[in-house]
């Protein structure tokens, strides 16, 4: 068997939590490596697990899953962060995708199937149990055309890392790198690593301090 999807499980209601944990215990290929109760503990836990996958509240104590969010991909942009909420607003659905999350999805949806929305965001699939039509963020199913793999890399440029420094963070060659960076400059009509940074951050594609 391939190896087991590390879920984070990130709520202040110890019940859900319980209950996501146990519909997942019914996934042989997903596997629970930990649980927070609210946003400061998701960020640590998530530097310290590096799960593949955090299933993260959007409303907690102490920190919301929103910022929580921006906190855990500024320090481990690899990891997939899948949100849920209760809410199914625009603007909300719009401000975490534009934080950098993989999915965003009711908790109260009668036909949420959490297993397969944690193996999409796993993949690098962008999930969304809500309308969203925004064209700006979402294109073919992917934000401004870039893959995630290419929005991560993205990330770590505005960061400010080299190609060797992301290829080890991403466990990626130089090379792969290199060819992730000339691919969103030519799908972006960009010609300078600058002119990169600035269409990253104006375009909110990134998360900045």
């Amino acid at each position: 068997m391939d190896q087991k999807i590390t879920v984070l499980l990130v709520d202040d209601h110890v019940l859900v939590r319980r209950g996501f944990r146990r519909i997942l215990e019914d996934e042989a290929d997903i596997t629970v490596v930990g649980e927070a109760s609210n946003g400061v503990e998701a960020v640590q836990m998530a530097c310290d697990l590096r799960p593949r996958v955090v299933l993260m509240d959007y409303a907690m104590p102490r920190m919301n899953g929103l910022l929580a969010t921006r906190r855990i991909l500024r320090a481990r942009p690899e990891i997939a962060v899948l949100m849920l909420s209760m809410h199914s607003e625009e603007m909300g659905v719009r401000e975490v995708i534009e934080a950098g999350v993989r999915g965003y999805i009711l908790k109260n949806a009668s036909d949420l199937d959490l297993g397969s929305a944690i193996r999409q965001a796993a993949a690098g699939e962008l999930v969304l149990g809500v309308p969203f039509p925004e064209p700006r963020v979402l294109k073919n199913g992917r934000r401004s055309g870039l893959t995630p793999r290419e929005l991560e890399v993205l990330q770590l440029i505005v960061d400010g890392k080299s190609n060797r420094e992301i290829a080890a963070l991403l466990n990626l060659s130089d090379n792969t790198v290199g060819v992730h960076r000339a691919n969103m400059m030519t799908e972006l009509g960009i010609h300078k690593t600058a002119e990169l940074v600035v269409y990253a951050i104006r375009n909110t594609l990134v998360s900045i301090p």
